[in-house]
């Protein structure tokens, strides 16, 4: 029987470097990957990765927020905090997936996006809003899965999707619960408290219908059994990827829009469209 372990537990094991993360399910899950880089306007962005491969026989783009394992390889990606750079990047790879008519996959593991000076100059905000934008519209399925953490709007730039997956101890949130405290509180060190009050683990999002599945976690965490968890997550990919390649690019986007909309929707509201 698994432990039942508290919203701030589960913030904490969503940080462990151990759990695979998102280059470790683009290895296992996906064949011939074949990298894309730079955003043809300032750099490549090394905490954002995008390209094209085959799931089976099914050409694929993915797109993947990526924190490191070892001390070197999270300086080299920035410890997953992406710049501007990085959301152009993403959006080279969704034009070129709605062109060629190919699913996009994206996975996501940020504390949020960079919010340093140099990413606010090079228009921070913007490249996340044009994110949210041409994921709304784009006339193919999105399967976007939370693997680790899913900060602001840093993570919300590669979730706008047709199905939102969340695994067990992954979680999704405004903001840090850190940084909630801070700001409610005044006092950082309520963290645990603001963890609860938050709602931000899968099973509160599946609660509110924002997460579309939670894939469970052998023993209550992933970097337990690695090999299960990218193993769980590429079945479900697989799933999604048969039904949502069935449906019109028309129907697909009225149920996408659908979707978003009752988010947040008290009971007896009713949604246009």
């Amino acid at each position: 029987m698994k432990k039942k372990l508290t919203p701030y537990e589960r913030v904490k094991i969503a940080r462990d470097a151990k759990r695979p993360g998102s280059d470790d399910y683009i290895d296992a899950l996906f064949e011939d990957f074949f990298e894309i880089h730079g955003d043809r306007a300032y750099s490549d962005d090394p905490a954002v990765i995008c390209g094209i491969a085959r799931f089976g026989n099914v050409p694929v783009s993915i797109a993947a927020i990526c924190k490191g394992h070892t001390i070197e390889e999270r300086v080299k990606r920035n410890f997953g905090m992406a710049q501007p750079d990085g959301y152009r990047k993403f959006l080279r790879c969704l034009a070129q997936a709605v062109k060629f008519h190919r699913p996009v996959i994206t996975f996501i593991d940020t504390p949020g996006a960079y919010p340093g000076k140099s990413a606010e100059e090079r228009g921070q905000g913007h490249a996340i809003a044009e994110c949210l934008y041409q994921m709304s519209a784009a006339p193919i399925p999105i399967i976007s899965i939370v693997i680790g953490e899913g900060g602001s709007g840093g993570a919300l730039a590669l979730a706008v999707a047709d199905r939102l997956i969340m695994h067990e101890n992954a979680v999704l949130s405004v903001l840090s619960p850190e940084g909630f405290a801070s700001i409610l509180w005044k006092d950082p060190s309520r963290v645990a408290e603001a963890s609860d009050v938050m709602k931000l683990t899968a099973a509160d999002l599946l609660e509110y219908k924002i997460a579309d599945y939670v894939i469970p976690e052998p023993d209550s965490d992933a970097s337990k059994a690695p090999e299960l968890m990218i193993n769980r997550t590429g079945e479900l990919i697989r799933q999604e990827l048969r039904e949502l390649t069935a449906i019109s690019a028309a129907q697909l986007l009225s149920n996408r829009y659908r979707k978003y909309r009752l988010i947040g929707a008290l009971e007896g509201s009713v949604c246009v469209g």
